[in-house]
């Protein structure tokens, strides 16, 4: 009875050893969503370039490009074909275009939004993995940040709340915490428009509104949203391209 009861736990123990190194090979499935529209739709391509190179490579990426444009055909990308809707709709409503495409992204583990106008130019792993995850500013680490201080908007944060601003170019999280971002900020987009009311800093004002609410579980430093060409503390792994002329890219 005893030899039994001992091979038996042996096999148990063996068997979930083998189960838990299976759940680990299991590559995550990550999908990475942009707007591509007008004069973006080639540097969405050129980031979705750098994202194969650098971007969470051991796990199984999906790369979602909602575009007007051409798009390479590949077999890690999923083109949506999407119009454009105008300044600052463009950036305004990517939460209305991500949400209303929410079905796309049943299979994946984690989904993160970025844009464009961003190049990965160093490795960017596992680090970035978490429930809900936000970039810090670079350039506001010492300041309180742009929040909207428009007391008639869904997206207005006193100033005695203001404490940690994020970019608006990358943030994630698991795909449930991600949607529920989506429909939060989808809600109050509508009911601002409904006033005639637009935040300064469109979509990234509604974003730190969420985030005030809803704290990130993982603060990301600049390296993940830095500028480029400037001088800052911070290894560069995630580039934006601001010396490029943004309103000639608008028209």
């Amino acid at each position: 009875m005893f030899v039994f009861s001992f091979l038996f736990s042996v096999n148990c123990f063996a068997e979930d050893t083998q189960r838990q190194e299976e759940a680990e090979a299991k590559k995550l499935k990550v999908g990475l969503l942009v707007m591509a529209t007008g004069k973006y739709d080639a540097l969405g391509v050129k980031m979705i370039e750098s994202a194969r190179r650098n971007f969470l490579p051991d796990c199984d990426r999906t790369f979602f490009i909602f575009t007007d444009g051409c798009v390479p055909d590949a077999g890690d990308v999923v083109r949506v074909e999407q119009k454009r809707l105008g300044w600052p709709y463009d950036t305004l409503k990517r939460f209305h275009v991500y949400y209303d495409h929410k079905d796309l992204f049943k299979e994946m583990d984690y989904l993160y939004a970025i844009d464009a106008d961003m190049e990965f130019v160093a490795v960017v792993g596992r680090e970035i993995l978490g429930d809900l995850v936000a970039t810090r500013h670079w350039g506001f680490l010492d300041k309180p940040g742009t929040y909207c201080g428009n007391k008639k908007s869904t997206a207005y944060v006193s100033r005695k709340d203001r404490k940690h601003y994020c970019c608006g170019a990358f943030y994630g999280g698991k795909r449930d915490e991600i949607l529920k971002l989506l429909e939060t900020t989808v809600r109050n987009v509508d009911a601002d428009l409904k006033k005639n009311v637009i935040p300064k800093w469109h979509d990234e004002g509604h974003l730190n509104r969420y985030f005030i609410d809803h704290t990130p579980t993982v603060f990301l430093t600049p390296s993940y949203c830095f500028p480029l060409g400037w001088d800052l503390p911070f290894e560069p792994k995630l580039v934006t391209l601001v010396n490029k002329s943004a309103e000639e890219l608008r028209k």
